[in-house]
This record gives C-alpha cells, sequence and structure tokens, in this order.
C-alpha cells in the first residue's frame, strides 16, 4: 500500500523537475521606436553600435531606428504619438514644444557642444566670429530662428547679413569670399575634397550653449514607464561610448544600410571630429557621463534667448527636460 502511494509520488516530482529544468521561452521585448534628426551618419553612430551590438536587446528593448531626412520630421511624429523617441538637433527644438504646451520632454543630451560651425576661406581675413560682423553668410531656414540669434545676441550679427543657403557647397567654391554654415561632420569634409582648407568656427566654442543630440519622449511615457526610458538612455549611451572609444565598425555597418550614400571615409571623418572636439565627451559629461544635462545650462540659454525675445520670461524651462534619467556616469567604463 505505502509502495502503491509513493510512486505516484516520484512521478509527480519528476514532472516538476523536468518542467524546472525546461527552456523558458524568453520573456518579450518592449517595442520602441526610435526616429534620428536627419539620414544616417556618424552623428548618429552611438545609436547604431546599440543596435549592432545588443546594447538595447539587453536591456529588454526592441528597437526600431528610423532614420530621418527632408521631408521627414520625427519630433512632431513624437507629438503625434507616431514614434516613442525622438532626436532633436538644438536645445531650440525642445523648448520650442514647450513654449506651445506639447508634452514632450529631452531626457538626454548626447552631444555637449552642438556641431555648428560657420565655414569661410583661408587668407581672407574671415579668422574669427568678430570678423565676419556685417559680411554676407548662406544661413538655411533652421538656423534663422535657431543659432543665428545667438550670433545677433553676442557679435552684433544683422539680419541684413544672411543669404539663404540651400545645402549646396558649389557657391562656396566658386567664390572666396563666401562664408556659410555647416556642420563638423559634414560640409568642412566635402569641402576638403575640392581642395580647400577651410577655417571652420565652432559655435559651441564661442560660447553657444545649445545641447545636441538630444533624445526626446512624451510625459506619457516617462510617467508609465520609466524603466523603459532609463533602458533605452542606457543603452543608447552605452553605444556612443562603444562607438567613440571602441571598434566603429559594427555601427557603421548599419549606418551604411540604411544610408548606402555614405561612405567608410566620410564616416572615419565625422567619428574622428566628434572625438577632437569633444562633441560628446567634455565639460559636464567628463564627470557624470554622457548624455549628461544641468539645470544650470538649460536655465542660462534659456534666459540668453529670452533676452532675444525668443520665448517669454514666465515660461517654466524646466518643463522642457528631466534629470531623472541622465548624470549616473552609465557606460563611462568603456571609455579608453
Amino acid at each position: 500500500m505505502a509502495a502503491t502511494l509513493f510512486r505516484p509520488l516520484l512521478i509527480a516530482l519528476a514532472g516538476l523537475c523536468a518542467l524546472a529544468a525546461a527552456p523558458h521561452p524568453a520573456a518579450a521585448q518592449q517595442k520602441v521606436s526610435f526616429g534620428t534628426d536627419w539620414r544616417a551618419q556618424a552623428e548618429h553612430g552611438g545609436f547604431y553600435q546599440a543596435l549592432a551590438k545588443g546594447f538595447y536587446a539587453a536591456r529588454g528593448l526592441e528597437v526600431s531606428l528610423r532614420q530621418g531626412g527632408p521631408q521627414i520630421n520625427h519630433a512632431q511624429l513624437l507629438a503625434a504619438g507616431r514614434v516613442d523617441f525622438s532626436l532633436s538637433s538644438n536645445s531650440f527644438i525642445v523648448l520650442n514644444y514647450t513654449r506651445e504646451r506639447i508634452p514632450m520632454v529631452a531626457v538626454a543630451a548626447l552631444f555637449q557642444k552642438d556641431p555648428a560651425v560657420l565655414i569661410a576661406h583661408p587668407g581672407q581675413g574671415n579668422d574669427s566670429f568678430e570678423a565676419l560682423r556685417g559680411k554676407p553668410i548662406f544661413i538655411g531656414s533652421d538656423t534663422r530662428v535657431g543659432s543665428w540669434n545667438f550670433l545677433k545676441a553676442k557679435y552684433d550679427y544683422q539680419s541684413s547679413q544672411i543669404r539663404p543657403y540651400t545645402f549646396n557647397i558649389a557657391p562656396f567654391l566658386t567664390n572666396p569670399a563666401t562664408i556659410q554654415q555647416g556642420y563638423l561632420g559634414s560640409e568642412p569634409y566635402l569641402i576638403e575634397q575640392q581642395g580647400i582648407k577651410p577655417v571652420v568656427m565652432l559655435l559651441a566654442d564661442a560660447g553657444y550653449s545649445s545641447y545636441g543630440a538630444l533624445i526626446q519622449t512624451s510625459h506619457k511615457l516617462v510617467n508609465e514607464k520609466p524603466a523603459v526610458v532609463q533602458a533605452f538612455v542606457d543603452a543608447s549611451i552605452e553605444g556612443w561610448y562603444d562607438y567613440l572609444y571602441g571598434d566603429p565598425a559594427p555601427g557603421n555597418a548599419l549606418i551604411k544600410k540604411d544610408n548606402p550614400e555614405m561612405t567608410d571615409a566620410l564616416l572615419a571623418y565625422g567619428r574622428g571630429k566628434m572625438i577632437e572636439y569633444g562633441i560628446l565627451d567634455s565639460g559636464e559629461a567628463l564627470g557624470t557621463g554622457i548624455g549628461a544635462m544641468s539645470n544650470a545650462r538649460w536655465v542660462q540659454f534659456f534666459q540668453m534667448m529670452v533676452g532675444e525675445d525668443i520665448y517669454p520670461k514666465e515660461m517654466n524651462v524646466t518643463e522642457a527636460y528631466t534629470l531623472q534619467f541622465v548624470n549616473k556616469r552609465v557606460g563611462i567604463e568603456r571609455k579608453r
């Protein structure tokens, strides 16, 4: 009798052990979408590196990385709830949405220095911001409502100096007197390929305190799924450390897949300039890690733009960003 009762017990225990030993299906990854601010390039390298090397997946995320372009505005798509995160090029974009009471918030600033530059020919006397006062400068429409306001405030530039920039360097190549806007990792490279070593002036080094490459998301996601936001920010930061200080080949391969026009030479140039100028790893980021932000810097930038009548002084700048997800030294051990 005892043996008869004991046998079913052994069978049951064996079944439980088998269940425990059997492989369990992996936990479902949280799907999130992220839209960048332009076509895939070195300035997006850390995000592609995080995707290529599984940093997002390791934190439980299945990330859909969507490149931007001239007809794509991912910040607007974020506001409409069509993507979960977007990449904003500068602090103006973030503050503009706050001014319009659109519930979006910056959760990390990957670039401590905005890579916006002014470019001039060598040997023309146009080798400082002061020297450009009163001279014609080719400026795009976005820059007119962005960093141009800093140049007006600091160097007394006038709107009458502006000539329309159509993202074509041909006028620069044919006229040594030409001065134009650009981005550190793109136009200077294209100009150098034509045999001209341009004068390149980084606005950030003149005191332009806008952050660059800001990750934005909705207040809803921050409030309802802060762990998802933290995971995305942390993995992105890890990707950037790895892209800058490790082998960038995995990220570059995905960049070229998304943007077949991108070349290895331009990717190497862009990455090199980001390292040389400390675009990501400088200032506050040296102490608290890539992605760093501070109240003091946001307030300083905001007050400067209030002085230019860009924003109302009663606007609450702290609604534009949160420090909840940054300044944690995440990934800093990858720096070599």
